[in-house]
C-alpha cells in the first residue's frame, strides 16, 4: 500500500522559511519521480516542484526558482523542499506526489502523477 506522508508545514512571516518533508513507503522509492505541488483556496493544483530518480534532474516553478529547493534522500525513502523567502502567495495546501514515467516537459501537471498525499498546510502572512 502507497502511503506518502507529508511534515512540516505550518505559519510563518514574510521572508521565513520552512522545509516540508515527504516519507514515502509502499513502493520502491528510488525509482519513483517525485513532485511537489500546492493549492490555494479557489486555485488550481500547481506544480512546484520535481526531481527525478537520481536526484541530479530537478524542476522548479518559475515562481519559485531562486527561493525553493527540492531534494531527496533515497536511503529514508524521503522527499524535502527548502522554502525561503516565503511570500503570502506561497499560501497554499502543499502536496507530495509519486510516478512513474512523467516526462520532464509535462512535470507540472497534475494528471501526470499517480500517488498524493494527504497534504501539509503552508500561511504566510504579510
Amino acid at each position: 500500500q502507497v502511503q506518502l506522508v507529508e511534515s512540516g508545514g505550518g505559519s510563518v512571516q514574510a521572508g521565513g522559511s520552512l522545509r516540508l518533508s515527504c516519507a514515502a513507503s509502499g513502493f520502491t522509492f528510488s525509482s519513483a519521480a517525485m513532485g511537489w505541488f500546492r493549492q490555494a483556496p479557489g486555485k488550481e493544483r500547481e506544480g512546484v516542484a520535481a526531481i527525478y530518480t537520481g536526484g541530479g534532474t530537478t524542476y522548479l516553478a518559475d515562481s519559485v526558482k531562486g527561493r525553493f529547493t527540492i531534494s531527496r534522500d533515497n536511503a529514508k525513502a524521503t522527499v524535502y523542499i527548502q522554502m525561503n523567502n516565503l511570500k503570502p502567495e506561497d499560501t497554499a495546501m502543499y502536496y507530495c506526489a509519486a510516478s512513474w514515467g512523467v516526462s520532464g516537459v509535462y512535470w507540472s501537471r497534475a494528471g501526470e502523477w499517480k500517488y498524493w498525499g494527504q497534504g501539509t498546510q503552508v500561511t504566510v502572512s504579510s
